[in-house]
């Protein structure tokens, strides 16, 4: 009787090992599979990183819109108000005009040449 049930074991043994490999193949093709392609995977990655370089380039014009806004608050102080920049807003943001000047009206964009 042990003889026989050696035999059986024996047997069972390529079986066992097949499963074994195949149970690790499909842990593997798993792994793989979120590696590439997961929430942290190689493919979002490469979108961060370009989403990044986006964010720089925004970023940098941003902080050079924000340098060209604290040089004209800082010539506008009462202190040191440069007086031209005084009515390049004036003219501009505002709308005014001094009393003396000519208003040409702009033409449209769209407007045809005759």
């Amino acid at each position: 009787m042990l003889r026989r049930h050696s035999v059986e074991r024996r047997s069972s043994r390529p079986v066992r090992a097949a499963l074994v490999l195949l149970g690790l193949a499909a842990l593997t093709s798993y792994f793989v599979h979120h590696a590439l392609h997961g929430r942290h995977g190689l493919e979002n990655r490469k979108r961060l990183e370009t989403r990044a370089a986006t964010l720089a380039t925004e970023t940098a014009r941003l902080e050079a819109a924000r340098a060209r806004l604290l040089r004209d608050v800082t010539l506008l102080r009462p202190e040191i108000a440069d007086a031209d920049l005084v009515e390049e807003i004036a003219r501009d943001v505002l709308g005014y005009v001094r009393p003396g000047d000519v208003i040409l009206p702009a033409k449209p964009a769209n407007a045809s040449r005759s």
